[in-house]
């Protein structure tokens, strides 16, 4: 199936395609321009939206009342100053209530779930893990103006082109009529829907399932699971494996690791925390038990050994799909959390 397809009713490729998740922030800025510069500086994005075939009707819904947004741009420039570990990132991602609420999920969408994976050979386990850690099944998906945070981050000195970019697409997305222009909330940084899509993702990534006209990443569960699955099996998803598994590395195979230094897979999102691409079946022949201390299964599985916590943290086998994780944020502590949420759900697929 091609992009074309999957991607729905898009009818042109959006300025630059972004992950889901905004890229991190660079240094921080002076706050707060002088309000008459930054309108001046809408006028001319407003003309530029204009030639480029936004109806008018669509510009002035979308900036209606926009102004320059100082929180905005506070939220970009603060950065976690303390130092998480894996356990206490997962601590506030996996709990009972998190992963009760999924099994309900998995249940009440069964159908629609069943529907997109056999369209995408995406398992509903992940669909809904990936759903649940971005906006906690969609009950939480961001409440900031979309056009005023990407017109604020967009005149700001840091990362303009970039969120210039998103901002055009957001525009083209009102354009398409898929949602009006005042009904486009999303996060601080232009994040849309429940599966917190940026703008250019959307254009690229979502679909119509339901075939009504429109790709509803807010309000329709079927476009936001047939849109998700669309992103994973574009971005690399293998068919018929899991995501990885932890494993147990006994001190001697800590040392032996430390001296080998063996080298990642080809350099990506992520892998910096990463070693070696073995299968699953070498993984063991090196000496990695399962994570039950149990001999690891026999695969032709690749996997690389993940630890962002360092040699004396939690040790992962990351498959490919791991790897798909990492593409729509990427964070190894977010592929973990995803891939452990979903082992909630298996029974359940």
């Amino acid at each position: 199936m091609t992009l074309a397809v999957l991607a729905g009713c898009a009818t042109e490729a959006p300025k630059k395609v972004a992950g889901p998740v905004a890229a991190p922030a660079t240094p921080a800025a002076p706050l707060a321009p002088p309000r008459q510069a930054f309108a001046d500086w809408l006028k001319e994005v407003k003309a530029e939206a204009l030639a480029d075939g936004v109806r008018p009707q669509i510009v002035e819904a979308a900036f209606a009342n926009v102004k320059f947004d100082d929180t905005v741009v506070k939220s970009d420039q603060n950065q976690p100053e303390v130092k998480q570990t894996l356990d206490t990132y997962l601590s506030k991602r996996i709990t009972p209530a998190q992963i009760a609420k999924g099994r309900e999920m998995m249940k009440t969408y069964r159908k629609e779930l069943q529907q997109v994976s056999r369209v995408y050979g995406v398992p509903p386990r992940f669909i809904v893990a990936i759903w649940g850690i971005e906006t906690n099944y969609g009950s939480f998906t961001g409440g900031q103006n979309v056009f005023q945070s990407l017109s604020t981050l967009a005149y700001d000195s840091r990362r303009k082109e970039y969120f210039r970019n998103e901002l055009f697409n957001a525009l083209k997305i009102a354009n398409d009529n898929h949602i009006k222009p005042e009904q486009m909330t999303g996060s601080w940084a232009g994040a849309l829907g429940q599966p917190q899509f940026m703008p250019s993702s959307f254009l690229v990534y979502a679909v119509d399932f339901n075939k009504d006209g429109r790709r509803d990443i807010w309000n329709t569960p079927v476009d936001v699971f047939a849109s998700i699955s669309n992103y994973f099996q574009s971005t690399g998803w293998a068919n018929g494996q899991n995501w990885g598994r932890e494993v147990i590395l006994s001190k001697p195979i800590k040392d032996k690791l430390v001296a080998s230094k063996l080298q990642p897979p080809a350099r990506s999102c992520g892998v910096k925390n990463h070693q070696g691409n073995m299968t699953v079946t070498e993984w063991g022949q090196y000496g990695v038990a399962d994570g039950d201390g149990k001999e690891l299964p026999r695969a032709k599985v690749p996997a690389s050994l993940a630890q962002p916590d360092g040699v004396d943290g939690r040790a992962f086998l990351a498959y490919a799909n791991y790897r798909v994780f990492l593409r729509y944020n990427c964070s190894d502590y977010y592929a973990i959390a995803v891939g452990l949420l979903s082992d909630q759900f298996k029974d359940l697929d």
